[in-house]
Order: structure tokens, then sequence, then C-alpha cells
């Protein structure tokens, strides 16, 4: 990728992610909601609301605010916690791994999913094989993850208890360890029978998330399957003798992959986003339940750093993913 399209794309990033806290700096504040009325003691005075007021900064104009924490932001302080008393960026630093460990579990099994959807219905094509995968597609597609987040619950957590329905990992188990990512230090260590215990406390949310992601996925990968599948160099691969496994996997789905990935990418933001829900069903430790905590206890400097983080890895991934793509696809490579 040549320089001046990387340039181009920071500049861009910056610029959309300045907008963005600008836009939510503004909105919580305001819409309805005192978020010092929450913090008050019965019986506390109109100098003790004042004082407490002036300490948060919220006695200025939203616009002094803004830059004040603007300024703070840049010197990587986003703040403290109104509701939690503790610095926003070591909260979120310890929430934000668990989301990003189900979102990557999530993730994977969404594309393992969708690429056998995708694969089977293309080998199968024009049988019933394909129209009930297609059918099945269509579910899981249609249902959002909070409906089988709950669905989830109800048949694998209470009728039939199968698998834990909330947490992170046993409580009773102590496995020592000096970070958040527990699944990579774990492997780290090897505690296998704690990334285990991880691992199935994961998997009911990660469906729950990985379920319409894969549809998606399937029958983007499918449908480009089905052009590449009519090329002439597909016939002449079957002219050649390759079998049908080899041309499927190693011709069609190779030149098919990158337009699924740049869809795959601009997904994997909104499965993030869509942690917000599955992770407080699920009682899950991540920045998804957090930030439903801050919008309740109206706590301005939580929610800020939270879209803040959001907006950071939703650029994050979009260059990646445009990386990615360009390194994959030679035209791009060397336009």
């Amino acid at each position: 990728m040549p320089l001046s399209i990387i340039i181009s794309r920071a500049l861009s990033a910056l610029v959309t992610l300045l907008g963005v806290m600008v836009v939510v700096f503004v909105l919580v504040r305001v819409v309805p909601g005192d978020p010092i009325a929450m913090m008050i003691a019965p019986g506390a005075t109109e100098a003790d609301i004042a004082a407490l007021r002036a300490h948060y900064g919220l006695d200025l104009s939203i616009w002094q605010q803004f830059w004040i924490w603007f300024g703070q932001v840049l010197q990587g302080n986003l703040g403290t916690s109104i509701s939690m008393k503790q610095g926003v960026l070591t909260i979120i630093g310890q929430r934000l791994p668990a989301t990003l460990e189900l979102a990557i579990f999530a993730l994977t099994m969404a594309v393992v999913w969708g690429g056998l959807i995708a694969l089977v219905s293309t080998a199968w094509r024009g049988t019933w094989v394909e129209r009930a995968i297609d059918n099945f597609n269509g579910v899981m597609l249609a249902v959002p993850d909070f409906i089988w987040a709950l669905t989830f619950v109800l048949v694998l957590g209470v009728l039939v208890p199968l698998l834990p329905i909330s947490g992170r990992s046993d409580p009773s188990i102590d496995a020592g360890l000096a970070t958040q990512f527990y699944i990579i230090e774990g492997l780290a260590r090897g505690n296998f029978a704690f990334v285990w215990d991880v691992l199935k406390h994961m998997l009911l949310p990660a469906c729950a998330l990985a379920f319409p992601l894969a549809a998606v996925i399937g029958r983007v990968l499918k449908n480009t399957m089905m052009d590449v599948m009519v090329q002439d160099y597909i016939t002449l691969a079957r002219i050649k003798g390759l079998s049908s496994i080899r041309i499927l996997l190693q011709e069609a789905l190779r030149n098919a992959a990158v337009p699924a990935l740049a869809l795959t990418g601009v997904q994997f933001t909104f499965l993030i986003g869509g942690t917000v829900i599955t992770e407080r069903i699920f009682s899950y430790p991540g920045i998804g339940n957090l930030a439903i905590d801050a919008v309740i206890n109206r706590d301005l400097p939580l929610i800020q750093g939270l879209v803040l983080t959001f907006g950071i890895i939703f650029i994050i991934v979009n260059m990646l993913v445009d990386a990615l793509t360009v390194w994959l696809n030679p035209r791009l490579r060397h336009a």
C-alpha cells in the first residue's frame, strides 16, 4: 500500500475519532439526568453539591469541559469514574481483555461456520442440501444475537444445565494470573484446566454473537464462490483433471475470500458493539456490561472513555482489514 494512502487513511481516522469524541461528549451532557444527584448523600447542602460539581468540572460550559477533557486525553488521562472512583483508563484496561477474547472467540467460530456453510452449499448447489442450508442460514440471520443469548440461557442453562451462564470463570479456581487475558496467559502458563473453564463460560455468549455473523459470512462467501465457479479458469481446472474438492478449496475459495474478508472486518466491529447486551445477559465482565452500568449511573467520564475505546477499536480493525485486503489482492497491491 503506497505511503500516501496510508497517511490519508490515518488522517481520516483521526478526523473520524475527533468527530466521535465531540458528538458523544455533547450528547451525554444534553440528555436528561444529573450524575451529581446520584452521588450526593442525604442531607447534603447546596454548598456541598456545588463543591462536588466544581470538583468534576461540571460547573463549566460544555465547550470548556470538552477542551479540558481533550487535553487530558492527549496526555493519556481519561479522567476518573464518578461511580467507581477509579481512573477510567484503569477500569477499561481491566475489562477490555475479557471483551476482546470473547469477540475473537466468536469471530473464529463465525468464520469457521460461515466457511462451512458456503463450502457445503457450493458443493451441493442445486440440490435439497443447498435449500436446507439456505433456510437454516436465514433463521440464523433473522434472529438477533440477544434472542440467541436468552434462548441459550433458558435451554442450556436452566432446562438442561450443561454450561455455565454467568461470569468469566469459576470463582473457586485461583489461577494466579498477572493479566486479564485469561486464555493467552493460561495457555502460556500451561494451566489448561483453567483455560478450559474459561472457554466453557465463553461458549454460550460467543455462540450467541457468532450465529448472525456466521450467516452473513456464509451467504456472502457462497454467492461469491458461485460466481467464481462459472469462470473460465475453473473450467480449465476441470479439464486438467483436478478433483472437485481441490477446485473448491484451492481455486474457488481462495479467489472468493477477499470480499468475504472485507465484510468480516466490518461485521467484527458490529460484533464488538453487540457484546453490550450479550454480556449483560450472561453477566460477563467486559466493557459491554460496563457500558450499561456507566449509562445507568450517568457516569460521564466512563461513558466518554468507553465510546472512545469502541471508536479506536473500530478504526484499528478497519485499517487492518484494508491492509490485509490489499496484501491478499495482487491487483490492489500493485496499483
